[in-house]
C-alpha cells in the first residue's frame, strides 16, 4: 500500500465525507474553460507558487484579503474610524491601508459611501459548497461537465478539497482537479481517487528558471506529473504561456519533450497570459511592474505548432 493509498482510505473511513470549512475567493458557475461542458469551478486561497503573471493573484495568500479600489475613494475618512486596529490613515484626501496590521475584519467596507473596499476570501463550509455545486448538476449531465476544484492551489487546503471531490463522486457527478502539482505524492495520489480529469500546469522545465520565476523548485512538480500519468487514466497538461518566461523556442520544446515522456495525457492545452489581472494586483497592493505583455495570436498559433511537432496528445489554444 502506497502513502496516498493510505490516505484515500482515511478518507473513506470519514463518509460522508465531513471536513472542515475551505476558505474561497469564488465559486463560479456556468465555466466554459475549466474542463469540458459546462462546470461550476470553486477556488480555493492559498498557493505555494509565487508567480508575478498569475491571473488570479487574489488567490496566493492563504487568508482572506482586503481590496482597494483607490479610483472610488473620497478620502472621507470614514474607514480609518471604523477601523478597530488604526491601520487606515487619511494622506492628502487618500485612504492608506497598513496591511501589517489589517485584518481584514470588513468594517471599513460597511462604511465606505463609494464601495471602494472589499475583502476577498471567506470560509465555506463543507455543507455550503456541496450545496453550492449541486445546484446546476442538471446542466452537467447535459453538456458533459461537471466541478472543478481550483484556486490558488486546492491542495493547499488537502481535507477540505480532497472531501469536495469525494462528494461530487458519491453523487456521479464529474470531478476536475486543476493543479501546480506541487504538493506532497500523498495528497495528490488521494486526490486523484476521486478525481476524473487533472488540469496540471508545467510552466518551466529548466529548475533554475523556476525557482526564480515562481519561488519553488519544479522537481516535486515533474515527479509527481510523471506519478500521475502512470496511475491516472485522464490527464490534461496546461501551460501558461508567459511573455519572455516560456514562449521561446528552447523553453517550449523543452516542455514538449518532457510531456512526450508521460501517458494518459488526452490534451495539451496553451493558456495564452494576458494582463488582466493587474487592476486585481494594484488593489491588493501588490507590485503591479512587470515584464509581461499579452500575447499576440499569431504567437500563440507558433507556440502551438511547435509543441503540436513533439508531442502525441492534441494540442488546443485554452481549456
Amino acid at each position: 500500500m502506497t502513502a496516498g493509498d493510505a490516505v484515500y482510505q482515511a478518507i473513506d473511513a470519514q463518509a460522508p465525507y465531513v471536513a472542515p470549512g475551505a476558505v474561497v475567493f469564488d465559486v463560479k458557475r456556468f465555466a466554459t474553460h475549466d474542463g469540458p461542458g459546462i462546470r461550476t469551478t470553486v477556488f480555493f486561497k492559498g498557493c505555494p507558487l509565487a508567480c508575478s503573471w498569475c491571473h488570479n493573484p487574489e488567490g496566493q495568500n492563504a487568508d482572506p484579503e482586503l481590496m482597494i479600489d483607490h479610483s472610488r475613494c473620497s478620502g472621507c475618512g470614514a474607514c480609518a474610524a471604523a477601523c478597530p486596529v488604526d491601520a487606515v490613515t487619511v494622506e492628502s484626501a487618500v485612504s492608506q491601508t497598513d496591511r501589517s496590521l489589517c485584518t481584514a475584519c470588513g468594517r471599513c467596507i460597511d462604511v465606505c459611501p463609494g464601495g471602494a473596499r472589499s475583502v476577498v476570501g471567506h470560509a465555506a463550509s463543507h455543507d455550503e459548497l456541496v450545496q453550492a455545486v449541486c445546484a446546476d448538476a442538471l446542466f452537467y449531465d447535459e453538456s458533459g461537465g461537471g466541478v472543478t476544484v481550483s484556486g490558488g492551489e486546492p491542495l493547499v487546503q488537502p481535507n477540505a478539497c480532497i472531501a469536495l471531490l469525494a462528494a461530487c463522486k458519491q453523487r456521479g457527478i464529474h470531478t476536475a482537479l486543476d493543479t501546480c502539482g506541487y504538493a506532497d505524492e500523498a495528497i495528490l495520489c488521494a486526490a486523484a481517487r476521486y478525481t476524473d480529469l487533472f488540469l496540471y500546469d508545467i510552466k518551466l522545465i529548466d529548475e533554475d528558471r523556476h525557482m526564480q520565476l515562481t519561488g519553488v523548485s519544479n522537481e516535486r512538480i515533474l515527479a509527481n506529473a510523471r506519478e500521475l500519468a502512470a496511475r491516472h487514466q485522464s490527464l490534461w497538461i496546461r501551460i501558461p504561456l508567459v511573455p519572455s518566461v516560456n514562449d521561446d523556442e528552447e523553453s517550449l520544446t523543452g516542455i514538449a519533450r518532457f510531456i512526450a515522456t508521460l501517458e494518459s495525457v488526452e490534451a495539451v492545452c496553451l493558456l495564452p497570459y494576458h494582463g488582466g489581472a493587474a487592476p486585481k494586483r494594484e488593489r491588493l497592493g501588490l507590485p503591479t511592474e512587470t515584464n509581461h505583455a499579452s500575447l499576440a495570436p499569431a504567437t500563440t498559433e507558433d507556440a502551438a505548432t511547435l509543441l503540436a511537432r513533439h508531442v502525441r496528445p492534441p494540442v488546443r489554444i485554452g481549456g
